[in-house]
């Protein structure tokens, strides 16, 4: 391997991962799409926070439990969204407070966000349901709809409405550590998988710094794929691009800075 292609990661560089649970049934049903897991791995991204898991969990308290413990033990943060709401099938704060093995409490700091959000009296027992978070969990506001999120540990628990949970992302962002931003780059070229696969495969062994991923489409009436790059070095994303470029043009395509049009 050439002194230009040696991975240049150091052992003390810290890489910061997370997972996204992505909370209710209706995701698994299909009536409702979910909005919030694009803009989250966006989000993270620009943090040097690399999103490595993302799970559609059921309206199951126990299978909610085992995926907060799976997570919160394996990355270093675990973003929950759905769930928290005033109806019987919002059980994700009861669920991350089994996990934790800490009881669930009425928080008289989240009663007051609540209160002041509704009229005298409006203030009713569905809704008083969102302000029991566990036991010695932080909130997270909402500056949308008053009911607040919750942080417990490394977990970060948030509603599912997308405007709600983009805001109560926003308010949190800001005390995330993450390691070095990923940057990406992207080389297209009208190809098949198939033909570049053995190429692409030795590239990757050649940079193992960086991450190259294959993503195939049919444009312009032809197939051909986008070659992905990421990692945290700019140079090492040149010299492997310009590597890739060659490869193209090797086997008789030629290289595509970006998305090819449609």
């Amino acid at each position: 391997m050439a002194p230009e292609q040696m991975p240049r990661k150091t052992q003390d560089e810290k890489i910061v991962t997370a997972a996204v649970l992505i909370i209710g049934n209706e995701i698994l049903s299909g009536r409702t799409k979910d909005m919030n897991l694009g803009y989250l791995a966006e989000e993270l991204t620009k943090l040097g926070v690399r999103l490595r898991e993302a799970r559609v969990v059921a309206d199951v308290e126990g299978e909610i439990v085992a995926a907060v413990n799976d997570c919160r033990a394996r990355y270093d943060y675990v973003f929950t969204t759905g769930g928290i709401g005033p109806t019987h099938d919002d059980i994700t704060s009861a669920a991350v407070a089994r996990a934790f093995g800490v009881p669930l409490i009425l928080d008289e700091r989240a009663r007051a966000m609540l209160e002041r959000n509704y009229p005298p009296g409006g203030l009713n027992e569905a809704r008083l349901r969102m302000a029991h978070v566990p036991q010695g969990a932080s909130l997270i506001e909402n500056p949308v709809s008053a009911a607040p999120g919750f942080r417990m540990g490394n977990v970060f628990v948030m509603a599912g409405v997308p405007a709600i949970m983009r805001a109560m992302f926003d308010g949190v962002k800001g005390k995330l550590v993450g390691g070095r931003p990923v940057l990406s780059l992207t080389v297209s070229g009208f190809l098949g998988e198939g033909i570049i696969a053995a190429g692409l495969g030795a590239l990757q062994q050649r940079y193992l710094d960086l991450d190259i991923g294959s993503y195939p489409f049919f444009r312009q009436g032809r197939f051909g794929a986008s070659f992905v790059l990421r990692g945290t070095e700019q140079a090492r994303l040149d010299a492997a691009a310009q590597e890739l470029r060659s490869l193209i043009r090797e086997l008789g395509a030629e290289p595509i800075e970006g998305e090819p049009a449609a």
